[in-house]
């Protein structure tokens, strides 16, 4: 070992690098699930118990609970959330209930105090600051409370059914609203008759808080009313004939000396059922288990990365050993001929594998805690609201499976070089070993396992796109993955047969009849085994990363086409979006609202639309509707379908293809509009109009008029809603932030919806997943170009004889390095090329059969991210060949002839 330490650097490299990649995601693991562990259990505080009970507890069992022997102090865990409104601002915020016990209390006081009585309040200190409030001002709470309605009155217009619940779908994106029978009858004629009111409570900031452990970090934060006051509002928001209040879990504070397993015995006896009494230890494992099912997901899924990346660092391994027991095979012959058996010899190459294994792996262990605290280092100087240890906790998992793992994976990779340095005779291994042939034995095998595989597979992933496309997602995911995995296996296992030949060929097709070229293409095919072992290693990497990236774009481009088919324009904004009927009085948009908008960067144009809501006769009943008008010129230009406003002029009405589908109503159908009566306006001036229906793609439930045609029908329906029009709509993750930014000052709670609203957040999710999943692949990818260069090396040392003998009849130096500049970049260019093929064919087979249940999959290639990919991967295999085209190049060739 210690004569080719230089030889096995590049080996040990990518152990190490494998290795710290396992222990970082075990530690990284372990950290993930103590900070949620930690969350979870901060809401608890220095509770003593938790009783919880999957049903829930009542008020009884609550005073069952307090009037235990030894129980100081018992809360139940409260959480409610309501509209903060100050000035132009309002936000949702989650508020918790005051502690009856100092022990209960997560959060701590910066400034001020506590509520200690009814009409105070508590905030977050980044709320209070983002709204301006200072100790002493008032801000609005909105809540809802239950109104009867008067004995005998009709019900509002667009208030709850009969059933007490609302209808479906408003204007999601359109502002359009499902349609309802206004006549329906309610199926429970014992329902109680009302509605839900809202009520501002002026409350004055008592108090700004800190939550150091992030009890509440999951929910943005929580602010602190008096238990007063929450008791109250919950008793006023009940529908007479709910059930009463439960909980889910109880808080416990026990008096100084108490028996916490008497306690805990008692407590479980009294309530019985499934109640469980546990410390707030306990009870934050198991509701961190509940949310993971009980998996540890987050490890399991970077585990899979890992393992990628040691197969790839065994091949480089393996290819490495095969290359040393070539060199050796004199010296190997030579122990033969004095009397050392095969095992000896095979027992030397598997201990010097151990050595190399272990040595790396402990290397690669200490790289990989190094990686985490400095991760937890750097954490833990930003404030990102959760509690982060400040010390890695280094586990025995940590430790002792990566070790393992990098020496049994080191050991393993140098089997088949042992057996090859000991299956033959002494004088046989005098010759280098020649590679599998189709006239072998092993090589029919080989040729026979691989075609299995790869048409096997094959077949698998038809079937899984054809699964995908009856709409059984799952099982087409699952048939499509296994038969991804079996033709890549397939693929790989047939590697010696032919990738070296397409490298040679390659190299002929490219390099043309220089001789400095042709030596280097015939130099792939010199060992052929190196040769598809090195661009192997490199495949795999690409493959995935290939395969990652046009998966997820051709996810991002048929979730624009599913979007540009859901949503009329790229951006609405609403003041009726939650008008679920189109019976509620509308709310007139603002003209500053417009303008506004108008001035954002990326907005190309605004077209406010007017709106009202109006009654059809249809199946005998006068259904409402949600009626809108705009002019059909700006409706065409804005449009993300333009078949979606086709048609539309005075006269016509556009129907959505799913209200045409629910009252069966087709196009050149005749409908009589007629303007609703609204809460606040019960006699509507106007004139119905008869419309001919025109049946569109549009989406949403809304109907679509012109101006002229919603004027007439309902006189002076005021703008309550604009269409927005971006420059660039794959800006979307840029300018609807902005735009939603501007709109934050308004006065009216405005809808920002549409196309480009969704895009913008399905975009931040996909690349935010693809740049976390490319980023673990390019460990696999790194570790391959060490293989690259490693297999450069160990061929220059190999034809070292070779060289000084082209020196000596002309070749230059300049020609020496660019012959092996020129092998790198063959070896990784094709093993890149093959890879980008089979990740863009898997990454279209994986999204057909996982998105077909969503529609039509549009099918793209990720040029920029495979433009990308071939050229790093050239760039190193011409960087891989420099130094050892120097090591090359600087031997003299007498004294390179000399080598023995």
């Amino acid at each position: 070992m210690r004569r080719s330490i230089g030889r096995l650097s590049a080996a040990g490299i990518a152990i190490l690098i494998g290795t710290a990649f396992l222990t970082a995601t075990l530690l990284a693991g372990t950290v993930i699930n103590r900070i949620t562990t930690d969350s979870i259990a901060a809401q608890f505080a220095d509770s003593d118990l938790v009783v919880a009970n999957g049903a829930g507890i009542d008020e009884a069992g609550l005073e069952e609970i307090r009037g235990t022997e030894g129980v100081e102090a018992a809360d139940p865990q409260v959480m409610r959330a309501f509209e903060l409104v100050s000035g132009s601002k309002r936000t949702y915020q989650v508020v918790v209930p005051t502690a009856s016990d100092p022990r209960f209390e997560a959060q701590e006081v910066v400034e001020g105090a506590m509520p200690a009585r009814s009409g105070e309040i508590a905030l977050p200190s980044d709320v209070a600051e983002r709204f301006g409030l200072a100790l002493g001002d008032t801000v609005t709470v909105v809540r809802s409370v239950w109104t009867p309605s008067a004995e005998g009155a009709a019900p509002e217009a667009g208030a709850p059914t009969e059933e007490g619940a609302l209808p479906q779908d408003a204007a999601s994106a359109d502002g359009g609203g499902d349609a309802a029978p206004a006549d329906e009858p309610a199926p429970d004629e014992e329902a109680p008759a009302g509605t839900f009111v809202d009520t501002n409570e002026k409350l004055t900031l008592v108090g700004t808080l800190d939550d150091p452990m992030g009890a509440y970090a999951q929910v943005g934060g929580a602010g602190v009313l008096s238990d007063e006051d929450l008791t109250a509002w919950e008793a006023e928001s009940f529908v007479p004939g709910d059930s009463a209040t439960s909980y889910n879990a109880v808080l416990v504070a026990l008096a100084p000396g108490t028996d916490l397993e008497a306690v805990r015995s008692t407590v479980t006896g009294s309530l019985g059922g499934d109640t469980k009494v546990w410390t707030s230890a306990e009870y934050a494992k198991d509701q961190a288990a509940q949310m993971t099912g009980g998996e540890d997901v987050f490890t399991y899924v970077i585990l899979t990365f890992a393992a990628i990346a040691l197969l790839v660092a065994a091949l480089v391994i393996a290819n490495t050993f095969q290359v040393l027991v070539a060199q050796r095979t004199r010296t190997l012959a030579l122990l033969r001929c004095v009397g050392a058996d095969r095992k000896q010899l095979a027992r030397s190459v598997l201990l010097e594998a151990v050595i190399l294994g272990l040595v790396a792996s402990v290397a690669g262990i200490l790289f990989g805690i190094g990686l985490v605290q400095l991760a937890l280092t750097v954490a833990g100087s930003m404030d990102l609201g959760i509690p982060l240890p400040s010390v890695v906790q280094v586990t025995a998992v940590a430790v002792l499976v990566p070790l393992l793992v990098g020496t049994v994976v080191t050991l393993v990779a140098s089997f088949s070089p042992a057996r090859a340095a000991t299956r033959v005779a002494p004088l046989a291994a005098l010759r280098p070993s020649d590679a599998p042939t189709l006239s072998s034995g092993a090589g029919r095998v080989r040729l026979a396992i691989s075609s299995i595989l790869v048409v096997g597979g094959a077949g698998l992933l038809v079937l899984g796109v054809l699964l995908g496309q009856q709409g059984s997602a799952e099982a087409g995911l699952l048939a499509a993955t296994a038969g991804g995995a079996a033709s890549f296996v397939g693929v790989l296992v047939g590697a010696i047969f032919w990738l070296p030949k397409v490298v040679s060929l390659v190299g002929k097709v490219l390099t043309g009849s220089g001789s400095t070229a042709k030596l280097a293409a015939a130099n792939t095919l010199r060992n052929p085994r190196r040769t598809a072992a090195t661009s192997t290693a490199l495949l795999i990497g690409v493959t995935l990363v290939a395969m990652m990236s046009t998966g997820a774009v051709s996810a991002r481009m048929s979730m624009n086409n599913e979007l540009d088919g859901r949503y009329p324009v790229d951006v609405s904004l609403a003041t009726d979006g939650y008008d679920e009927y189109g019976g509620n009085q509308p709310v007139e948009l603002p003209q500053s609202t417009i303008a506004t908008a108008e001035k954002v960067d990326g907005v190309e144009s605004v077209v406010p639309l007017t709106a009202t809501s109006v009654t059809v006769p249809l199946d005998g009943n006068d259904i409402t509707f949600l009626a809108r008008g705009v002019d059909p010129g700006a409706a065409t230009a804005l449009s993300r379908d333009k078949k979606a406003v086709e048609g539309l002029a005075p006269g016509t009405v556009v129907v959505p293809a799913g209200v045409a589908e629910s009252w069966d109503i087709s196009t050149g159908d005749q409908l009589v509009l007629t303007a609703a009566p609204l809460p606040e306006d019960a006699n509507p001036e106007g004139t119905p109009a008869t419309l001919e229906a025109l049946v569109t793609p549009m989406g949403g439930r809304a109907l679509l008029v012109t101006p002229q045609t919603l004027e007439g029908v309902a006189t002076g329906a005021p703008v309550t809603t604009a269409w927005v029009g971006l420059a660039d709509v794959n800006d979307a993750a840029s300018v609807v932030p902005a735009l939603q930014d501007a709109l934050a000052d308004s006065d009216l709670p405005i809808d920002v919806t549409g196309a480009a609203v969704e895009r913008a957040m399905y975009q931040k999710v996909v690349d935010t997943i693809l740049g976390v999943i490319v980023g673990l692949l390019a460990v696999a990818v790194v570790i391959a170009l060490i293989g690259v260069a490693n297999t450069l090396s160990l061929s220059v040392i190999e034809r070292r004889r070779e060289s000084a003998t082209l020196r000596a009849i002309g070749l230059s130096r300049s020609q020496l390095r660019w012959m092996l500049a020129i092998e790198g970049m063959l070896i990784a260019g094709v093993g890149a090329v093959l890879g980008i093929l089979l990740g863009i064919l898997y990454g279209w087979a994986g999204a057909s059969a996982a998105l077909a249940v969503m529609g039509d999959v549009t099918l793209a290639v990720p040029w920029r991210d495979v433009a990308l990919v071939l050229v790093v991967a050239l760039v190193a295999g011409l960087l891989a060949s420099v130094i050892p085209g120097r090591s090359a190049a600087r031997t003299s060739p007498v004294e390179a002839l000399a080598v023995d």
